[in-house]
């Protein structure tokens, strides 16, 4: 407690003023109240304006004009004006998204700002003045970006606590820029409010561009002369606190003789000088100057630095202390630990019963007690040859440290020899001994052009080198502007990509509510419906230009996806539009709240993935779904998993060439399907689209590639989805083939559809056993939901379910196989099982069941009910099914052909007579 006595007496001997302040406690608000005047004026933040030559104008009156530059700390903007007792500025410079550039070439002091909409081309007067103005520039860019956002009713404290951080992050920014230039001096008089007593610019100056502005300008400094020249005929002791600094240092430059084109105190030619002066002090008091430097801030940034500046020093005081107190707080620790530890020992030896236990504890004490030597035996043992070893390191650094000396003696000497050879080189080459002398003027000259030379490659040296780490420094700090507006926009983009979604989702629940109130009123004519009416078909309307003109595009809006698919389905039924509306408002708002949270790690991660190789790995994110950019090469990998053994060489284009040749059975059922493949994608509807001229020319080959099957129904639809996604004819086709010949069993696409049926039956079973629930329910109704899924397997689900979610089963489809296609109808029950359960009638199950997997928008919770809640899902299980049900099937069918051969035998045994009353085709011929 004493240390922290100690510390605190030290930090209040620290704090500013705390003598002062005990003696007399007037003194510090006093102080607060004056603007710190006894501070320093090096401690007073200093304001960055000053004038600068501006390059401006239009044909013969381009030039150089001096302007009078400010820069506002509110707003990120470097204002300009003629003169610094102006009022208005003539415009202002954006630093907020602005570049800086200074060139060695050109003249020296120019340096240029470059804007996204203009350059601006300034010089300042010294190189040193540029320099300063880049730097601070930078510095003020960097403060703005890195500002926070001001709290609605920000307090004093609120601000002081504010202060050290924004500090302390300015400093870190100011030790970066010094690694690439070294800061600049503050150039006295040039830059920062005494530059404003500088002579004002020539009238040749005046910006004819912002004409109106000059004149107000000027008859505002006119008034202020006039007041200025009214009032001067007051009591001096009115005027002494407001101009008595102009006034100390009006008679030193009066009088100053080296001064050209000054006059005496009594000239009449002073008169103006003062009146401007004191018109220059007025206007510091004045609140609605445009230049915030004149105004009476000055004295609450001085007192605000001071605060600043006494809290820095109380923070490191205190750190001290903490660091004091928290040694002290480990040393405590460790007595309290040993003091505990040796309160034990006394208590065991207290509770021991018998002196045997005593004894026996003394012992165990006596054996610590000898480890404990030993260790310390060891110990010093180590630190021995630890000790050791230092000597050896320092005798061999001060063997190298000899070794160095040695080198830079020798380095030292041969510099010595260079340059006395260098010398020698250049008189000799001055004054050549073989060759006549040349006359003495002629040789220096020579020899001054070359020194001249000399000292201009220099001066362009260190223009180029001040010039690349300058510009090293402004790469540095835009990058890491840059970086940061980078991650601002993509925080935005998250949150208006959440904000859509929930957008989505409020227009979801307002449709389907039009929609429950549409079926509660029914078809009662009445106003309520009439308006319910005309509100659905306001709900209706695609308005997908506006929407997507007031809105950032994350996702976008329109009337077809990426793949070519109607976003709203086309239902027959008037009815069911409203629910295709809701439905597209859920598909987007699901993909909006997935687009960071999922989709972004996604890609990532396939991004990252740069060779296929079949893993557990790659298994979890194709059933995650494959990104569209990564899509196609993916695909090729897997068709070429499957197909390699097939696959030969320019096999394509020779089916094709056989197709042109031969013309096959099946050409005809394939130009019949052509115009019925996917009317809901405009790729396939559209008159000038190539995607049915390869759709066609894919079947063909495969009918010749295939005879046994030739074309089957459904076989389009499979062609189609490989040529949406992989777009390129020969892998559709070797696609097709690997579905047919590789994935799917042998006989799917027969004539009798043997492993088809066999499939129906299977699934049956696993509903069965998945959700006995649901196949009660639709057994109670007589409801055969093989009429609805055969065609879910013979297509994949291209015809079922919306793109997204039918991609991403075709994803995990090509790698795994057929037992995707059973979890995937499985999920797709179980997504719809509770609305499937509400409905109590057989044709309204058979109605709804007809498009409701058009109703699935969450395609991560189907894939987590395929993938997830469907286990266990053995594939030893489904081969069992398969065989079971096949052995069943193909009884069935024996059973059939031998009832089929029976009949006809029976009709063919009892022929075919004529019944009585009917007459025979051969009677009457010859009548006719």
């Amino acid at each position: 407690m004493e240390g922290a006595g100690e510390n605190a007496s030290e930090s209040s001997s620290f704090a500013p003023g705390s003598e002062e302040s005990a003696r007399d406690p007037q003194v510090l608000p006093l102080e607060e109240e004056l603007g710190g005047c006894a501070r320093s004026l090096e401690a007073v933040p200093k304001k960055l304006c000053g004038y600068l030559s501006k390059f401006g104008g239009k044909g013969p009156i381009r030039g150089w004009k001096s302007r009078w530059f400010f820069y506002d700390e509110r707003k990120c903007q470097l204002y300009y004006s003629r003169t610094a007792q102006d009022a208005n500025p003539l415009d202002s410079i954006d630093l907020s998204s602005a570049v800086f550039n200074c060139k060695a070439d050109t003249e020296e002091g120019i340096f240029e700002i470059e804007t996204p909409s203009r350059v601006i081309t300034l010089k300042a007067a010294t190189k040193q003045v540029m320099l300063y103005w880049l730097q601070q520039l930078q510095m003020k860019r960097w403060e703005f970006h890195n500002s926070l956002p001001p709290p609605p009713a920000a307090p004093d404290a609120a601000l002081a606590g504010n202060g050290p951080t924004l500090h302390l992050e300015l400093g870190q920014e100011e030790a970066e820029v010094e690694e690439f230039l070294c800061p600049v001096k503050t150039p006295t008089g040039l830059v920062g409010e005494a530059a404003a007593l500088q002579p004002f610019p020539a009238l040749q100056n005046i910006s004819l561009k912002h004409l109106g502005t000059e004149i107000q300008n000027t008859m505002h400094n006119i008034r202020g002369n006039k007041q200025t020249q009214g009032t001067g005929h007051e009591p001096p002791e009115e005027d002494s606190p407001q101009s008595g600094e102009p006034q100390r240092e009006e008679p030193s430059s009066a009088h100053d003789p080296s001064t050209p084109g000054r006059e005496p105190a009594d000239s009449p030619k002073l008169a103006p000088k003062s009146s401007v002066t004191i018109n220059f002090v007025q206007k510091a008091k004045r609140p609605s100057n445009t230049f915030p430097f004149f105004s009476e801030g000055i004295t609450r940034n001085r007192a605000a630095q001071e605060k600043v500046a006494a809290l820095e020093q109380q923070v490191l005081m205190l750190t001290k202390e903490l660091k004091s107190q928290k040694e002290l707080v480990k040393i405590l620790h460790k007595a309290l630990e040993a003091a505990q530890q040796e309160k034990r020992a006394s208590s065991a030896y207290l509770a021991a019963a018998e002196d045997k236990d005593r004894l026996e504890l003394v012992r165990h004490k006596v054996r610590q007690i000898a480890e404990l030597g030993w260790r310390v035996e060891a110990l010093e043992q180590e630190r021995e040859s630890l000790a050791h070893t230092v000597s050896l390191r320092e005798q061999q650094v001060q063997e190298l440290q000899q070794h160095v000396q040695l080198l830079m003696d020798k380095n030292h000497a041969k510099q010595q020899v260079i340059c006395k050879l260098s010398e020698k080189v250049t008189q000799d080459f001055t004054h050549p001994s073989d060759q006549s002398p040349l006359p003495p003027n002629a040789a220096d000259r020579d020899f001054l052009s070359q020194q001249e030379k000399i000292e201009h490659l220099k001066d362009d040296m260190e223009a180029y080198r001040t010039q690349n780490r300058f510009l090293n420094s402004e790469i540095h700090q835009v990058t890491k502007i840059w970086r940061k507006a980078a991650e601002k926009e993509k925080a935005l983009l998250t949150k208006c990509a959440y904000l859509q979604a929930r957008n989505c989702q409020v227009e979801s629940k307002y449709l389907a509510g039009l929609q429950r109130l549409q079926e509660a009123l029914g078809d009662e004519p009445s106003k309520c419906s009439e308006l319910l009416r005309q509100l659905i078909q306001e709900a209706l309307q695609w308005e997908a230009g506006e929407a997507s003109a007031d809105s950032i595009e994350l996702s976008p809006i329109s009337e077809y996806d990426e793949y070519g698919f109607l976003t709203v389905p086309d239902y027959e039924v008037e009815d069911l539009k409203l629910l295709a509306k809701i439905q597209a408002l859920e598909v987007r708002s699901h993909h909006l709240l997935g687009l960071e949270a999922v989709d972004r790690p996604l890609r990532e991660r396939w991004a990252a993935l740069d060779e296929l190789v079949p893993s557990a790995e790659l298994k979890q994110l194709l059933r995650a779904g494959v990104p569209r950019e990564h899509r196609p090469r993916v695909w090729r990998w897997l068709v070429h998993l499957r197909v390699q053994h097939l696959h030969t060489p320019g096999c394509y284009q020779e089916l094709l060439s056989r197709g042109r040749t031969h013309e096959h059975p099946a050409a005809r059922q394939i130009e019949l399907d052509l115009n019925r493949t996917f009317p809901n994608n405009k790729h396939f509807t559209c008159p000038t689209s190539s995607f049915p001229d390869k759709l066609r020319r894919v079947l063909l080959a495969f009918s010749w590639q295939n005879p046994t099957i030739g074309y089957c129904q459904g076989l389009n639809r499979l062609a189609a989805i490989a040529l949406l996604v992989l777009e390129e004819e020969e892998s559709a086709f070797w696609c097709l083939v690997a579905i047919v010949e590789t994935i799917m069993p042998a006989d799917y696409y027969c004539n009798t559809l043997t492993a088809s049926q066999v499939d129906q039956r299977v699934l049956q079973d696993l509903l069965s056993e998945k959700l006995p629930r649901l196949m009660a329910h639709l057994g109670q109704h007589h409801v055969d939901l093989s009429l609805i899924t055969f065609n879910w397997f013979l297509v994949v689900f291209a015809d079922s379910l919306i793109s997204n979610i039918l991609l991403q089963v075709w994803d995990a489809f090509l790698y795994e196989g057929t037992k995707v296609l059973f979890r995937y109808a499985l999920a797709i029950f179980k997504y719809n099982e509770k609305e499937i359960l509400r409905l109590q009638n057989g044709l309204e199950i058979y109605q709804y069941l007809r498009f409701f997997t058009k109703t699935i928008s969450n395609s991560r919770k189907l894939m987590n009910i395929a993938f997830n809640d469907m286990n266990p899902f053995r594939m030893k299980q489904l081969r069992q099914l398969r065989i079971i049900h096949r052995e069943r099937l193909e009884a069935e069918l024996q059973e059939l052909e031998q009832l089929k051969a029976e009949y006809l035998e029976r009709r063919t045994s009892q022929g075919r007579a004529v019944p009585e009353g009917c007459a025979s085709e051969d009677e009457g011929e010859g009548e006719a």
